[in-house]
């Protein structure tokens, strides 16, 4: 953020910025290897990116998968869930800023617990970020 002659803030955040409290999972991919798992809440959401609050750091510009438990229920009866891939932008104590580059809502039939989460395939993560390393 850059400052203007009056001393205020001027966004320059292509994108809005949500403040949304919800649960988060993520993956984090670097050199085709789950190096991390974990998970957290969201601070805000936006239509790029993420920022969340977490207990540990994540390497900067790795890979990530996010799974975001969404507010709104489909049909009022089917909980949703926004699958996001991308990459960490920021990373600071208790903190983490990551871009959103292709996401995806998935229904959820129930709660998935931790366990799931983590043995859960990764090969979506593993494709997206080799299309994306091949440009």
């Amino acid at each position: 953020m850059g400052l203007e002659n009056s001393g205020e803030r001027v966004e320059r955040r292509a994108k809005r910025r949500f403040v949304m409290e919800r649960e988060i999972r993520y993956r984090v991919l670097d050199q085709d290897k789950i190096i991390a798992v974990g998970c957290g809440k969201t601070l805000n959401l936006s239509s790029n990116g993420v920022a969340f609050v977490t207990d540990r750091d994540l390497p900067m510009g790795a890979f990530i998968e996010v799974s975001i438990a969404w507010p709104a229920l489909l049909e009022n009866r089917c909980p949703l869930q926004l699958i996001g891939f991308g990459r960490v932008l920021r990373s600071a104590p208790g903190s983490v800023a990551v871009t959103l580059e292709q996401y995806e809502f998935r229904t959820l039939a129930r709660a998935v617990p931790e366990s799931a989460w983590s043995a859960r395939s990764d090969q979506k993560l593993r494709r997206w970020a080799e299309a994306v390393a091949r440009g």
